[in-house]
Formats: C-alpha cells, sequence, structure tokens
C-alpha cells in the first residue's frame, strides 16, 4: 500500500483520484486543492453564461463528498505552501488559518494553468474580468443579469475561449468586439484559409472584429469605459481578458525539470524528473505523435488521459501514453471547425518539410436536399519526405467530428497518405457520399 497524494482537483486530478480510488483501493489518497468546487468543467462557461445550458450544474462531474465515500481525505480551500520533496513531505494551509502536514510515498501534481494578465495600465479596473474559474462565470454572470448598464463588451484575445465568450456576449444581444494582436482568429489552431470562414461567420454574426491590433490601455475612472489599442478607441462597458494561460509550476520549488515555457517535464508514464513525483493535465507536458517531441497542448481531453496514466504507474503499474494529437474543436452559431496534429505553419515551426491538399464537397449524395446536406471543408497536412499524415483541419455546419477522430488515430500510428486513399469507409445517402471527401481528398495526391 502506498500514500498518494494528490495536488488539484481539477480535470486531470479528478482523474487520477478516481482511477486510484476505482481500481486500486488498498492505497490512501489524500487531495489537496485550494478552490471550494471540484472538478469544473471551464469549456462549458461560455455556453452558461450565454444561456445556451440552463445553469452550471451538469459542468461538475465529481464531489467532495462523493470522492470521501470512496475513501479519498479531501482538504478543500487549502492552499499547499511547500513540498519538501527530499522527505515527501506536502505543508499546506486552510483557508481558516489551519497548517496541515502530510507525509507522502507518490505525489501526483495537478496544479493546472493560470490566466495571463496583461502588464497594461487600467487592468485592475472594476469590469474587466478574468474567466477561467467558476467564480469568474460566476461573477460576469451575476454582473449581466437584469442590468442595462453593460452593453458595449470587449474580449481581448481571440484563441478558443474568447471565439466562444463573444459569441456568448451576442446571444445576450450586447455589442461585442474582439480584439487580438494576430490578424485572424484561432490562428494558433487553423491556417488562414480556415481561419478566415470563422472570421466570416463572426461578421455575418454581428460581431466587430479588431485583429492585428494590440491592447495598448484600459480607460476608466474606477469603471472600465474603453479599450484603446494602437489603431482605435473603443468603447467598453466590460472587458474580458482570454489572452491564454501558462503552467502554474510555482511547487516545482526549483527542483523539477521543466519545459522552455515552465510546464514540468514529464516521461511517457507521467512521471517528472524527481522519482515517485507525477505531473498531469495543463502543468505538465505531453508527447506529440505529430513532431515526435515532447510539447505542450493544454486541453481537457489531454488532462483526463494523463490523470490516468499517471495514477496507474504511481500505483505500481508500467503503462506509458500513447501520445496525443491536440484534436480540438469549436462550435459557434453552429458553425464548427475541427482541428488535429500540425497546421502548415505549425509545422514550419517545427521544422518539419510538408506539403498539403484540401477539397470542398457536399457531405451527401447531391440529391438530398439542401436543407439536410452541407458543403465540407477538409485539408490534410502530411510530411513531404515520407506522405505521414501529421495534421487535418474541417469545418462545415455538418457534424463532421467523426472523421476528424480518424485523422488523429492516423497521426498516432503514422500512417501514410497512401494507407488511407482507398479505406473503406461505409455508405449511406443518410449519412455520407459513396466515396467521401475523407478518400477524395487524398486522391488528389499524387503517388
Amino acid at each position: 500500500m502506498s500514500k498518494i497524494i494528490v495536488i488539484g482537483a481539477n480535470h486531470a486530478g479528478t482523474s487520477a483520484i478516481n482511477t486510484i480510488l476505482d481500481n486500486y483501493p488498498e492505497n490512501e489518497v489524500v487531495v489537496f486543492d485550494a478552490n471550494s468546487n471540484i472538478s469544473f468543467l471551464g469549456c462549458g462557461m461560455a455556453l452558461w453564461i450565454g444561456q445556451q445550458i440552463d445553469g452550471p450544474d451538469g459542468l461538475f462531474y465529481a464531489t467532495k463528498e462523493g470522492l470521501e465515500a470512496k475513501g479519498a481525505k479531501i482538504y478543500m480551500e487549502t492552499g499547499v505552501d511547500h513540498i519538501d520533496y527530499d522527505n515527501k513531505v506536502v505543508y499546506a494551509t486552510g483557508k481558516d488559518g489551519e497548517k496541515h502536514e502530510e507525509t507522502f510515498d507518490k505525489l501526483i501534481l495537478a496544479t493546472g494553468s493560470l490566466p495571463i494578465v496583461p502588464n497594461v495600465e487600467g487592468k485592475d479596473l472594476e469590469n474587466v474580468q478574468m474567466v477561467k474559474l467558476y467564480q469568474n462565470a460566476e461573477e460576469v454572470i451575476n454582473k449581466l443579469k437584469g442590468n442595462d448598464e453593460f452593453k458595449n463588451i470587449v474580449v481581448v484575445g481571440a484563441g478558443y475561449i474568447g471565439v466562444e465568450l463573444a459569441e456568448a456576449f451576442k446571444r445576450l444581444d450586447k455589442e461585442v468586439t474582439l480584439v487580438d494582436l494576430a490578424d485572424k482568429s484561432l490562428s494558433a489552431y487553423y491556417d488562414p484559409e480556415f481561419s478566415d470562414l470563422m472570421d466570416q461567420n463572426l461578421k455575418e454574426h454581428g460581431i466587430n472584429l479588431a485583429f492585428g491590433e494590440s491592447v495598448e490601455k484600459i480607460k476608466g475612472d474606477g469603471k472600465v469605459e474603453a479599450v484603446v489599442t494602437n489603431k482605435r478607441e473603443i468603447p467598453a462597458d466590460m472587458v474580458v481578458l482570454a489572452v491564454g494561460f501558462r503552467p502554474n509550476n510555482a511547487l516545482g520549488e526549483g527542483k523539477l525539470e521543466t519545459f522552455r515555457n515552465g510546464a514540468f517535464l514529464v516521461d511517457k508514464k507521467g512521471e517528472t524528473s524527481v522519482k515517485d513525483v507525477y505531473a498531469i493535465g495543463d502543468c505538465a507536458t505531453v508527447y506529440d505523435n505529430a513532431t515526435n517531441q515532447f510539447t505542450y497542448i493544454a486541453l481537457a481531453t489531454n488532462a483526463l488521459r494523463s490523470g490516468m496514466i499517471a495514477a496507474r504507474n504511481a500505483c505500481g503499474d508500467e503503462i506509458e501514453s500513447l501520445g496525443v494529437q491536440g484534436s480540438n474543436g469549436i462550435c459557434i452559431f453552429d458553425y464548427k471547425m475541427l482541428s488535429t496534429g500540425l497546421s502548415e505553419k505549425k509545422a514550419e515551426r517545427a521544422g518539419i518539410e510538408v506539403e498539403s491538399v484540401e477539397l470542398t464537397d457536399l457531405q451527401k449524395p447531391a440529391f438530398i436536399q439542401k436543407e439536410e446536406n452541407a458543403d465540407v471543408k477538409i485539408k490534410v497536412v502530411y510530411e513531404k519526405a515520407t506522405k505521414r499524415i501529421v495534421g487535418a483541419q474541417m469545418a462545415s455546419t455538418y457534424d463532421i467530428s467523426m472523421g476528424l477522430h480518424m485523422f488523429s488515430l492516423a497521426i498516432q500510428e503514422q500512417l501514410t497518405v497512401d494507407r488511407l486513399k482507398y479505406l473503406d469507409l461505409f455508405f449511406l445517402p443518410h449519412f455520407n457520399q459513396p466515396f467521401n471527401y475523407i478518400n477524395q481528398v487524398l486522391l488528389k495526391i499524387k503517388d
């Protein structure tokens, strides 16, 4: 039997805790979390804010009481002050000031990430908001509820969270401006021809785009009144900062090796440079099958899997992660975009020489009525020398997510485009074409 301490009961932490309690009940599990709630699904915040779901209850998938019923010892609202890695002791302080000291045999760090706060004048004005935790979303909702004061909302950052929040505020009939230094939305995930589709979608739904602009100042007298960029002044009753996140690595104490962005470096078992210490989720690296090296990709899916792998190894198993592809997607005003692996831009930064092929085709045969059919745009990125598939991007109003799963598996298994050209894909007019866009786009690549 081992005593395992888990620091952080977020996606990754909850996944690790449940894996241990459900499969290795002979172990003692102690959990520390500085928050007042467990397992909040942050990617559902925009749906809650935009009133696309009834409330936040479904955004939690574990409770303190539930984990304690399985045998865990849970310290909530208790921040960890210091970890003595040499003597294997965790020191923490509760909200009430009570001090805690717990020894461990194995330690799992699930400290997550912290929002990046741009260092601009006015960032501390009233109604300048972060949206990361449950409490952040609740504060925004409470301010907007029945309050006509908030007419103009500026969202800074046009990544996934920023774009989703822009949609949410627009659904509340607000005047929304989306600001980003990049010249397109979602530029970290998609090549320009796909970002252009999302930009057009945003504009068609009335969202003002202020791209290629940097925020120089947030103006106001106590409360925010405007955002000043290098090109204009934008009226603002509320400003939401969504410029990105950084790994929460403070508890590394200078003892754990880190990646270039500060994430804890781990092996495929989730173990850090210090024996018996594991790191999972947004505070740690992952193995990227597209580049065949360790990198940083903060996604809920990666967090859950890393929690399961590290927990099993902490309990004595010897299993390794299969790696990740960074598969992700977004749905804005019912327009769906998905990507996995590398875009051409990412491949260039990684030093991988690639080529690509793309196609726009109908999801179903042309005889299917237009209201039940839709165009699909697909792009496949492959390594020039080997024809190994390293990335795919897709866009449609139709649910095309299952197709992306296949490309994710192809990247994991290091498949070439030739292996998929004639892949046996089922056909029924209700779903797809006899020789659909997945086959067709790859057939454009010469043998």
